[in-house]
């Protein structure tokens, strides 16, 4: 075994400055710290380029979707693709060196599964966020990025940001990555009804719903995918035993395609391939390949559902149903209870059902229209990222901005998912390289 893959933690003394300084000027400042760009982190610190880099994360710690870190829920993706393995196999950010470090490689081989639970890849890239020192201000929620100009053009950019106590705090930097995650979608006819606390969306499943069931509940789950289904296995073991029912438009829930020869979507060369198709046929290979995302659940979990609800028949019960081809088209929040309004199959018959609780499992939204750069729209070209997930800017704008998991229209399906984690932070940490030289060069 190589010593790269056994290397020794970085040591504080070795980590990054967070602090602000107000005529500093960063090379690069990273928004957001979840997977994304903490692949990135470490990709820079592993080519040793001394780049001055900062990362801002708005949560007070890292936290990878903690409101879906559900007991019994596996990863839908291999070990192998972790924060590095694809990229560099020996580095020290590998899962492999975590379970190393934490003692527990051999049991891991014992288990004869290359999908580690979601419990312990969230420790994981916490893990690996640690060993990076202090390269990332936690409790810094960025809400604006201005241009700085020079003249006629663009020098560098301010990002600023505030604490969860209100400090304000201002940083520059002359290249940015933003990848502060995709936003949960609330469907219009829910929207309104974003602080009543009868409904919630499934990424705040553990703080707003699990603590706070009581007994015999009427709870909805509104969706047909992973989450969807993942929160109906939930409810239906919780010893408060809620009346469940799971309402999904489509005809069935689906398995997820996770065969041999489809996964090569998710290789950089089909990447490459994608990018380079013209907009329609790209966009028909997305509808194509859409069963590998989107309103999709892993077969092992359908199968336990359905399982549950033959179990129940037998018995006699009706505490879980799952309504197929049924649609939310109304809701009223009149005393202790929500009455959905809802249509069923092709003919839409109407009819209405009370409920204690609505969750929504509705997806997330990633639209660059309605980012942090708004600030920069008038320096925007409108044209989709480069292949190096770079932002086509107008002339005179000197600063480089990339994007990571705003790209899904021009690089493929991939873009949202850990798949392409290790090999996006490389081509990201290169062009940044790269731009960094340029300058350079245009200065002498």
């Amino acid at each position: 075994m190589s010593e790269a893959f056994l290397s020794e933690p970085f040591r504080p003394d070795q980590a990054h400055p967070t602090q602000a300084h107000p005529d500093h000027i960063h090379e690069l400042i990273g928004i957001g710290f979840g997977p994304s760009n903490l692949a990135l982190a470490i990709a820079l610190e592993e080519r040793q380029s001394g780049l001055d880099a900062v990362f801002l994360e708005a949560k007070p710690r890292f936290a990878w979707h903690p409101g879906m870190l559900l007991k019994g829920t596996d990863m839908q993706v291999s070990f192998l693709k972790d924060l590095v393995s694809q990229r560099n196999p020996t580095s020290g950010f590998s899962f492999l060196s975590y379970l190393h470090d934490k003692g527990r490689l051999e049991r891991f081989i014992n288990r004869k599964t290359f999908f580690p639970s979601r419990v312990e890849f969230n420790d994981y890239l916490d893990w690996a966020a640690g060993r990076l020192g202090g390269i990332c201000a936690y409790d810094q929620r960025v809400e604006a990025i201005e241009p700085v100009r020079a003249g006629a053009g663009v020098s560098h950019l301010r990002i600023h940001s505030r604490d969860g106590a209100g400090r304000a705090t201002v940083r520059q930097a002359r290249q940015i990555v933003l990848a502060p995650g995709g936003q949960p979608h609330w469907p219009e006819l829910f929207a309104p009804h974003r602080s009543d606390a009868r409904l919630s969306h499934s990424n705040d499943f553990t703080a707003r719903v699990l603590p706070k069931l009581t007994p015999g509940e009427r709870i909805a789950v509104i969706g047909g995918g992973q989450s969807a289904c993942e929160i109906f296995a939930t409810l239906a073991a919780d010893p408060a035993c809620p009346r469940v029912d799971l309402i999904l438009r489509g005809p069935a829930l689906k398995p997820a395609d996770d065969s041999p020869f489809v996964n090569e979507i998710f290789e950089p060369a089909h990447t490459d391939l994608v990018h380079a198709l013209p907009p329609e046929a790209r966009a028909q290979h997305l509808r194509e390949f859409a069963g590998t995302n989107y309103a999709v659940t892993d077969l092992d979990l359908l199968q336990h559902i359905y399982g549950l609800l033959y179990e129940q028949e037998v018995e006699g019960a009706a505490r879980l149903r799952m309504m197929a081809e049924t649609q939310p088209v109304g809701l009223q929040t009149v005393g202790q209870g929500a009455g959905l309004h809802l249509t069923l199959d092709a003919q839409g018959r109407r009819f209405g059902l009370d409920y204690d609780r609505i969750i929504l499992c509705t997806g997330y939204r990633r639209e660059l229209g309605q980012t942090l750069l708004s600030g920069l729209a008038d320096w925007q070209t409108g044209a989709a990222p480069d292949r190096d997930y770079r932002l086509p800017m107008k002339p005179g704008f000197a600063p480089t901005v990339h994007v990571q998991g705003y790209s899904e229209p021009t690089h493929g399906l991939a873009d949202t998912l850990l798949s392409v984690l290790a090999l996006r932070s490389a081509e990201i940490a290169a062009s940044v390289e790269l731009a960094r030289a340029d300058r350079r060069i245009a200065a002498e």
